[in-house]
């Protein structure tokens, strides 16, 4: 990415009016601000990955800027297209109807055109990263919400287990690990590392 003293005050601009709307914390990870080419017609926008959001500053023609904001959680999904002369970043996010977001429910798709091709590459990179630690979260929080449901079954971990070590003792939590992988509440894949991890004990 450019430095914004190294660019023209066009460009510097919109990056001081995004400082000025992120929160206490937050840091700004990656940007990419429209070529002129393609903001004939409007002031160039701004995209920004941040620490906790993705913002969109669109300046106005006689001063002032809008701000919207996706925040990472409600992501589905993150394309680019990279041209000879700029790149291409769309993005789908969800609505979701909880605490945090009381909107409707739905998604949004918005694309952003004429982006400089290494500030977009930075921004999706983000987003990418962003995605996947969101859908981990969410598969770890259903999976714990199934085992709730299931009547809270919890397999003891190596450090959580006896030092004696009594024999019945592992046959009983490998007969839990059992039961979880029956009821497909576990992976085979984590059933097996669950077995190693008593066996081994």
């Amino acid at each position: 990415m450019t430095d914004p003293a190294v660019m023209d005050e066009d460009a510097a601009r919109p990056l001081a009016d995004l400082r000025s709307v992120l929160i206490p914390g937050e840091s700004l990870e990656a940007w990419a601000i429209q070529r002129r080419l393609f903001a004939l017609t409007h002031r160039r926008l701004l995209i920004a990955a941040t620490s906790g959001r993705l913002v969109v500053l669109v300046r106005k023609l006689l001063g002032g800027f809008d701000v919207s904001t996706i925040r990472w959680q409600d992501l589905e999904e993150v394309t680019l297209r990279v041209g000879v002369i700029s790149a291409e970043l769309a993005l789908r996010a969800g609505k979701a109807t909880d605490l945090a977001s009381l909107g409707p429910q739905g998604s949004q798709r918005v694309e952003f055109h004429g982006l400089p091709k290494e500030q977009a590459q930075a921004v999706y990179r983000i987003c990418q990263a962003q995605d996947q630690a969101w859908r981990e979260k969410r598969r770890v929080r259903e999976l714990e919400e199934l085992r709730a449901r299931s009547g809270g079954i919890q397999v003891l971990s190596a450090a959580a287990a006896p030092a004696a070590g009594a024999e019945g003792d592992a046959v009983r939590r490998l007969r839990e690990a059992k039961q979880l992988l029956d009821a497909k509440l576990i992976t085979d894949a984590e059933y097996e590392a669950i077995k190693a991890k008593i066996v081994s004990s």
